[in-house]
């Protein structure tokens, strides 16, 4: 089975002065249909492990393997193009567009990443939409969503390319409990659906859902072995 995320000796130092090691040295395989929760405290270097991951920001050491490519030496078009196809991010922020509907949003992820036909667009963004359970809020606009709908039209939107990994950063921060708990079942839903699923959190009930827990302290990877 091909690994979707794999560091071999991942490191990502900026420059200074003086320079800051912002993830040391950090070696990690997570499997397809793995559900794994990153936890940590602020400044702990999450944001810096969610970039890498993400495709967002390159290592200074070791190589990273996203579903069985090497990224080390991609140009940056073609590192686009593979976080386009294969990484789906949900975010605490929602990032809808106001004046857009439910529909459009989710759909809109296709035109930045040219991966769908324009033809098969608005069918993929409705069926993206129903699986989250907004197949009946298709034509809203996010003024009108609750917090809890609009994150899981995020995740509609992080869904309608079919990525193998879903990556989530702090996912329910800015919801209530009801609303973090829907979003929560969604996840572990998609989970058992196989869906690859990341989470970072501050909140270690968040974390609890996943069936591994790691933790980044001082730019150090480790995992955290739970109690039987």
């Amino acid at each position: 089975m091909t690994a979707v995320i794999e560091f071999r000796g991942v490191g990502r130092t900026y420059p200074g002065p003086p320079p800051v090691p912002a993830l040391k040295h950090c070696n990690l395989v997570v499997q397809r249909g793995e559900y794994v929760a990153i936890v940590g405290p602020s400044g702990s270097g999450k944001s810096t492990f969610l970039n890498l991951v993400g495709l967002l920001d390159a290592p200074t050491s070791g190589s990273y393997l996203l579903d069985g490519t090497d990224t080390t030496a991609l140009r940056d078009r073609d590192r686009t193009s593979l976080r386009g196809r294969t990484v789906g991010f949900v975010f605490q922020s929602f990032h809808l567009v106001p004046h857009r509907s439910a529909l459009e949003n989710v759909a809109l992820a296709m035109v930045y990443n040219r991966c769908v036909p324009r033809m098969q667009r608005a069918q993929q963004a409705e069926e993206a939409l129903a699986k989250v359970g907004l197949g009946h809020r298709i034509d809203a606009l996010p003024t009108t969503l609750s917090g809890g709908e609009q994150q899981r039209v995020a995740i509609a939107r992080a869904l309608v390319t079919r990525p193998q990994l879903l990556l989530c950063d702090e996912p329910t921060g800015n919801l209530d409990t009801a609303s973090a708990g829907k979003v929560l079942a969604l996840l572990d839903e998609l989970h058992a659906d196989g869906m690859t699923v990341l989470v970072i959190t501050h909140d270690r009930d968040v974390a609890e859902r996943g069936g591994r827990t790691l933790t980044i302290r001082d730019g150090s990877l480790t995992e955290t072995t739970r109690p039987l």
